[in-house]
């Protein structure tokens, strides 16, 4: 078992772009605005003046690009899912795909 801390709790609409994150095959339609507002309710975001988010999730800190069109890429879904998991979150999804939720 992990020692660290739970992470915060989510609102359901947080809950539901966490599962799009980690649903295979990977989901081409996540939004950039939806994953903006998961990553400030579970952790810190601090927009540049460049149009580029220092994300603290966690113990890990990225700074993420804005994508160009309202969709993320199959990388930020890469990096989201790792600091995801990283800062805790995995457990919830596994919790959220047992009863049921799609994963």
């Amino acid at each position: 078992m992990s020692s660290s801390p739970k992470p915060p709790d989510l609102r359901s609409e947080h809950r539901d772009t966490l599962l799009r994150l980690f649903r295979h095959p990977t989901s081409h339609n996540i939004e950039w605005h939806d994953v903006l507002s998961l990553l400030q309710a579970a952790g810190s975001v601090e927009e540049l003046h460049d149009g580029k988010f220092v994300v603290r999730l966690g113990a890990e800190t990225e700074v993420l690009a804005r994508p160009k069109h309202k969709d993320i890429d199959a990388q930020h879904v890469v990096d989201l899912r790792r600091m995801l998991t990283s800062a805790g979150y995995g457990p919830l999804v596994e919790e959220l795909g047992a009863k049921g939720e799609e994963v």
